[in-house]
């Protein structure tokens, strides 16, 4: 297959697609939950941009140092991610609701030299017990003063607006993204600065983002996804970014919707869920938007279809993974199969192959697999270049996905080939939560799994052996789900817990995660 228009040029900085737009055009317009709002036109991001991009250089950090950045959603998490990139620094996007053993382990393993952090992460960061030889400068990207943190606003004082991008190669390293894996800590994925000239070229059939558009992609920073879309898409399309600040509340969100009349929307298969099950739904102007995606898991049609019928436009199913970027979609200009994902990006991009990497016919069920040529994948796992290769068979790379293909092209999702949870949205691994809960002197073995939900798609299930049988109530599951949130980010604590004597095992003694994951499925209808 050919995948030449993907290709960025040799030398090539992913922030040139931000740049390109200096004018007095609205970048970003945001507001909160307390009325505060406001906007700045792209040539006052870049202002900012560069003058950040001159305080870091100043601090000290030079091309292919790795950062890791902990901020909101916050004007603030834009000028530094493209001043990041202008510099050839390395972003290590992390999520405010990660705790300091989360942090300490992407610290030590990326050999992060410098953190950039909001007030609450800066406290995270401080309880980290752990030596971080590489560690040299923290950075408070808030306006507070904190002891033994650089302040981002005062190294930006008295630096030029005007800068050039550091000289960067296609495959020089400009993302380093953490996701959880089934076994072991989480892995770090590597995304080059071709990766996002590939990206916008192959999401834009998907998201129909205009640059007359308000685009409202509800990902926070620390995600993937908000690089994916409220980062480089809507930025790199020249469009103006909406910005909410605040908890999400379906009715806010659609009071927003038709105050500030949002034109695309891209938000997770839970809010739609959410919002779909208002009564007073109907009585929002939703006229506003002409076109409206969903990622991160598959979306309900009963959902698809109460927005449908109230409102007459569709709600388009995205498919892709931390480790490339849109893979297979219900694209702006193909009829939409209700249930179905969409269609691959492109013909030959996306196989549904057997174990020996082979193809298989319409209606087989087998592994989802994308060419290992395709520009947006992924460079490798840093730090363990084999683990990439292992996934490669044949020609593809598996992504651990199981799903079948229709005689018409349009796939159709079965789900994981492994044990990884997906829960509105977030990726968690079954080992974080183990090992969070193992550390509880009550719990002898557990075990966590997905268990399905109707509004999140799937919880975090644990079941659990105590090591004192009598001890068991529900103030120890509650006990318990606090002990995680407090051990590792709070979006993987368990949200149902069941106490067993015993554990499904191997001959050899390994959990069979897969026989509690079945169970859970016949429980819940499915």
């Amino acid at each position: 297959m050919n995948f030449q228009q993907w290709i960025a040029p040799e030398q090539y900085n992913m922030s040139a697609e931000i740049d390109r737009h200096k004018s007095d055009k609205i970048a970003l317009r945001w507001t909160d939950d307390h009325g505060s709002n406001g906007s700045i036109t792209y040539a006052e991001l870049l202002k900012q941009v560069n003058k950040l991009a001159g305080g870091l250089k100043n601090l000290g950090l030079v091309k292919g140092d790795r950062v890791l950045v902990m901020v909101p959603r916050q004007l603030e998490a834009y000028v530094i991610y493209i001043a990041c990139l202008k510099l050839g620094l390395v972003i290590i996007p992390s999520s405010e609701m990660l705790r300091a053993k989360d942090l300490s382990y992407r610290l030590i393993h990326s050999e992060a030299r410098a953190v950039i952090a909001w007030a609450n992460g800066t406290l995270e960061v401080d309880h980290i017990t752990e030596e971080l030889p590489s560690l040299q400068y923290r950075i408070d990207a808030s306006r507070q003063s904190t002891e033994g943190w650089v302040s981002l606003h005062e190294l930006m004082d008295g630096q030029p607006e005007e800068r050039e991008a550091v000289l960067t190669h296609r495959d020089d390293m400009a993302i380093l993204a953490y996701t959880s894996g089934t076994t072991g800590n989480p892995k770090g994925v590597v995304h080059t600065h071709g990766w996002g000239y590939a990206h916008l070229r192959i999401t834009s059939s998907w998201l129909d983002i205009r640059d007359s558009d308000l685009v409202w992609a509800t990902a926070a920073p620390g995600w993937q996804k908000w690089i994916w879309t409220p980062f480089l898409s809507v930025l790199g399309s020249g469009a103006t970014g909406f910005i909410y600040q605040g908890a999400f509340s379906a009715e806010r969100y659609l009071e927003l919707i038709q105050t500030y009349k949002v034109g695309v929307m891209c938000c997770t298969p839970t809010e739609y869920r959410i919002m779909a099950k208002l009564d007073t739904l109907s009585n929002y102007d939703l006229s506003s938007l002409r076109s409206t995606v969903s990622a991160g898991e598959p979306l309900n049609q009963a959902v698809i279809n109460k927005f449908q019928d109230l409102f007459g436009f569709t709600i388009r199913d995205g498919y892709g993974q931390t480790e490339s970027t849109l893979l297979i979609g219900n694209l702006k200009d193909e009829p939409v199969k209700l249930g179905a994902m969409g269609k691959s990006i492109a013909p030959g991009l996306v196989e549904i192959v057997d174990e020996a990497g082979t193809p298989l016919p319409a209606g087989e069920v087998g592994s989802i697999a994308v060419h290992s040529a395709m520009p947006a994948l992924f460079h490798a796992y840093y730090r363990d270049p084999q683990r990439k290769l292992n996934n490669i068979v044949g020609s593809y790379f598996i992504t651990g996905d199981r799903a079948k293909r229709d005689e018409e092209g349009y796939f159709w999702f079965e789900g994981r080939g492994d044990d990884i949870i997906i829960s509105s949205g977030y990726t968690i691994g079954p080992f974080e939560v183990e090992e969070a809960l193992l550390r509880h002197p009550a719990v002898k073995e557990c075990a966590a799994v997905a268990s399905p939900d109707e509004i999140r798609g799937h919880v975090v299930k644990a079941f659990i052996v105590l090591k004192d049988e009598t001890t068991a109530s529900d103030a120890l599951v509650k006990e318990l789900q606090d002990h995680v949130k407090s051990w590792t980010a709070p979006y993987k604590y368990p949200r149902r817990i069941e106490f067993v004597r015993d554990l499904p095992k191997t001959n050899s003694g390994k959990i069979r995660r897969i026989e509690l994951r079945e169970q859970e499925a016949r429980n819940h209808g499915q």
